[in-house]
């Protein structure tokens, strides 16, 4: 508080002076900025992080659903199948007049099967589709979440540095914060 002359300082005002006085080359600030600058970047990559576990459980959920359309898909073809053995059944056992009628449904049910064949392995081959996909997000998930747990050690660095006024943290703090960003730029390009 300053007026007609009078000028009193407050405690945190006594402090920022004392610091300005005793850290002429800037220690308090360098590490206050490179701080920020890792925690602004650990907060991205901590999102980036969230964002592919939850597109990795996205394509988990996916994979399990076509893997049940496929099973539905493969049940449907083993009851076509009992129908065509009841078919084949039927032209051993009934006279020949009606054998034909059974033949006609032996072939249909062949060509029914041929095609409620085909779409489960279709519905396979994008249930594997999906899982791959879900792998690749978790993959990528685990570099982010290293790139962020990189991050924050260096942050704690830089408070521990900030603390002792010892300047090999500070160089500590920088190198595990280039060792950060460097596995998320691993993770940004699927590394």
């Amino acid at each position: 508080m300053s007026g007609h002359g009078f000028h009193v300082h407050g405690p945190h005002d006594h402090e920022l002076e004392h610091a300005a006085q005793h850290d002429p080359e800037g220690f308090a600030g360098q590490l206050a900025v490179i701080t920020a600058i890792l925690a602004t970047v650990g907060a991205l990559f901590s999102y980036m992080g969230g964002a592919t576990q939850a597109n990795a459980g996205l394509y988990k959920n996916n994979a399990a659903i076509k893997k049940t359309e496929a099973s539905n898909q493969w049940n449907y073809y083993q009851a076509k199948s009992s129908k065509q053995n009841l078919s084949e059944l039927a032209v051993a056992l009934v006279p020949e007049d009606r054998k034909p009628k059974y033949q006609d449904e032996i072939e249909r049910y062949k060509k029914e099967k041929a095609e409620i064949k085909a779409g489960a392995e279709k519905l396979e081959a994008e249930a594997v589709e999906w899982d791959k996909k879900s792998d690749e997000q978790m993959h990528q998930h685990h570099r982010w979440a290293q790139a962020t747990t990189a991050l924050q050690i260096s942050i704690a660095m830089a408070a521990i540095a900030l603390l002792t006024k010892k300047r090999w943290l500070e160089w500590g703090t920088i190198g595990v914060g280039a060792l950060g960003v460097a596995v998320g730029v691993a993770a940004w390009f699927h590394i």
